[in-house]
């Protein structure tokens, strides 16, 4: 079994579900993102909030997946003051619904001041309703973004272990994981870290708060970076328990921490029943036929 702690599925079609659960992903965590272009008005933070804790969570289990999210103003978004000062007044109504394991992914991108300042509102909501934090460190001057992101979470009061920094790669690992922090890789194809570089940081670093994800998007990116990397660490010889622990347990670890990922929920899922319906919305469109699922006898119907 695999956990992607990182994925922007509201960008996926239902063939990367399927091939997801084929694969062996169990449960996922999506966390708010930006749009592709600036948002103008709160109404459509608003809008995407409700599908991150209603339809994709909906859809995610129409394919056997459970689904989780974390939501935040990200730093992309963050420089329109004017809007993100309506966002901040909005977040406080979704971080409490069901399935909401973390706030983020809130950081630096250009490492502004507005950045800054919604970047530290948002570590005092995530202290106040006692979440853990996501946090996405910067593609430009990532050292410094990656340092200064851990120092203002020590200064806002958040232990370490609450705390997860994302996209870390091999000029960031070492001081993250020095300082008690987790360490999350994002494995994107032709960008970022790939699945071989994963493997020599986790042959380096061992497996100790280190996080595969793949945090695929609706740009070029693999929905199935994280069995992949689990498969590239075994052929390297990498030890089960250590590929257990970066693909799957890490991440339940941390994210539990919000007494809502529960290994349980995709232990005991539900049967997959594709008949069901969200708002009277349905995955299926006219002519195809539902799956459903007998999970007394391993028997999927179609």
């Amino acid at each position: 079994m695999y956990i992607d702690p990182h994925i922007h599925m509201t960008s996926r079609t239902t063939d990367d579900y399927e091939a997801m659960k084929k694969a062996g992903i169990v449960a996922i965590i999506e966390p708010a993102f930006w749009l592709g272009q600036p948002r103008t008005q709160v109404g459509s933070f608003q809008d995407y909030f409700s599908s991150l804790v209603g339809w994709e969570r909906f859809r995610a289990k129409q394919f056997g997946i459970v689904h989780y999210c974390t939501i935040g103003l990200n730093s992309k978004e963050a420089n329109n003051v004017a809007l993100s000062e309506q966002v901040m007044d909005l977040l406080p109504l979704y971080v409490g619904k069901e399935g909401v394991v973390a706030i983020g992914e809130i950081g630096y991108d250009d490492q502004t001041e507005a950045e800054d300042r919604f970047f530290r509102a948002q570590l005092e909501l995530a202290k106040e309703v006692n979440l853990p934090v996501m946090i996405h460190t910067p593609h430009r001057d990532k050292k410094k973004g990656t340092s200064k992101s851990m120092d203002v979470s020590l200064e806002h009061g958040l232990e370490p272990h609450q705390v997860v920094i994302d996209h870390n790669n091999e000029e960031t690992v070492k001081e993250v994981l020095d300082r008690g922090f987790w360490a999350a890789f994002t494995i994107y194809p032709h960008s970022k870290m790939g699945s071989e570089r994963m493997v020599e940081v986790v042959k380096k670093y061992g497996p100790e708060r280190i996080i595969v994800d793949s945090s695929a998007d609706w740009g070029v990116s693999d929905p199935l970076s994280v069995p992949k990397t689990a498969n590239l660490m075994r052929e390297r010889g990498v030890p089960e328990e250590h590929i257990h622990l970066t693909c799957y347990q890490n991440a339940l670890t941390v994210y539990g921490q919000s007494g809502q990922f529960k290994e349980e929920d995709w232990l005991n899922r539900s049967a997959i029943d594709q008949t069901e319906l969200s708002d009277g919305n349905s995955v299926l469109r006219g002519g195809q036929t539902p799956v459903v699922e007998d999970k007394s006898s391993n028997i999927v119907k179609n």
